[in-house]
């Protein structure tokens, strides 16, 4: 029988979306909220209170972790602290949704697997993209076999991101645009060809980062191949001047198939695809109807649509005894293709998926 999960919040700039997607959903009450910032909890208090009836927040995230009636954390802190977060809310007797990126390496994987099979705590990421609407159509079109036998994925995240250089969290050890952006275009590859390889790649730092006294590449070429030889061409850029999401979407996602093709991205609500029979221009499917669903903040700030998607698509899993995707082990490889290509950039060679989990003494199947 459907119930309602009680969640509590950790992170509220990012976690502004989740709450706003918690109180609006009929699967969720939200229970909680944290921060060290007092200020912030207090303004996100006065944002929601026409919609919270019983607001509650606190600075302390053991305090919130204590609360018998907090079943679920919502992991919104800067990405070099998820590890320790997770392990703490799986500590707690907590099932955990953590945004993306799950971690910002392996080095803690075998410690949440551990973790995780100690406590039997769900651990669901929160890859966003998955869940935009066209996305959502263009997954349905893929499962009913409308393409045909999948041949090639092409995705990409380009995006002038420069202002995220002027979080101080940004300039701490553990930054990288592969793992705070391209993540999001990596999960869409993955998600269509879960069991990738070898991967090879090339990165560049422009001297727009360089600037900030950081050395990290911002600009990357990939090309991930699974078992099977099919492939997935994987690219971002992040602090240089693009065309603007009229021209170029910032994520997009094409399928190549032998009946059929599609393109779905974000943040404009158009779905293009041409299916069997074969026609010479593109369908566009338009969702702008749902455009206050998806943004409800300012300037398409804080996609809470997608938050709302994911957690009650969470909800249901849950519900249904299944365990949501992506979950912990998922997470985990997609992680590992992403030390492959950042390996691969280093060192000019194709890298293998396999060998990072091997050397890492890493067991997900």
């Amino acid at each position: 029988m459907a119930r309602k999960y009680k969640l509590g919040v950790l992170g509220l700039g990012e976690g502004r979306s989740i709450m706003s997607a918690a109180l609006q959903s009929e699967n969720w009450e939200l229970v909680e909220i944290c921060d060290l910032s007092e200020t912030l909890c207090q303004k996100r208090i006065e944002e929601f209170k026409g919609e919270w009836s019983n607001p509650l927040y606190t600075v302390s995230y053991e305090e919130m972790l204590s609360n018998s009636d907090v079943e679920v954390i919502g992991i919104y802190t800067p990405d070099q602290l998820h590890a320790k977060h997770i392990k703490m809310a799986l500590e707690a007797g907590k099932h955990v949704i953590c945004t993306k990126p799950l971690m910002i390496s392996l080095d803690d994987a075998n410690l949440l697997l551990d973790v995780q099979r100690r406590t039997s705590g769900v651990v669901f990421v929160g890859q966003s993209s998955r869940y935009f609407e066209p996305a959502l159509q263009q997954r349905k079109d893929f499962l009913e076999g409308r393409h045909g036998e999948l041949a090639t994925i092409e995705t990409h995240y380009i995006s002038d991101s420069r202002w995220f250089l002027n979080k101080d969290w940004s300039r701490c050890s553990g930054f990288s645009w592969m793992y705070n952006f391209m993540i999001h275009a990596v999960d869409l590859a993955v998600w269509y060809l879960p069991q990738i390889e070898d991967v090879y790649g090339v990165g560049f730092t422009s001297e727009n980062t360089l600037e900030y006294n950081l050395s990290v590449p911002d600009t990357f070429k990939f090309i991930l191949k699974d078992k099977n030889g099919k492939c997935a061409s994987v690219s971002g850029v992040y602090a240089e001047p693009t065309l603007g999401s009229d021209v170029e979407q910032s994520i997009s996602c094409t399928i190549r198939g032998t009946k059929g093709i599609s393109r779905a991205g974000y943040p404009k609500l158009k779905y293009y695809t041409n299916f069997e029979p074969i026609q010479k221009t593109a369908q566009l499917h338009d969702y702008n109807d749902k455009h206050e669903y998806y943004f409800r903040f300012e300037a398409e700030n804080h996609h809470a649509g997608e938050y709302q998607n994911y957690i009650d698509d969470f909800a249901l899993c849950l519900n249904k005894g299944e365990i949501p995707k992506p979950d912990l082990k998922e997470g985990i490889r997609t992680l590992a293709v992403m030390e492959a290509m950042n390996e691969s950039v280093n060192s000019g060679k194709v890298i293998k998926v396999s060998d990072v989990l091997n050397r890492r003494n890493i067991v997900i199947n």
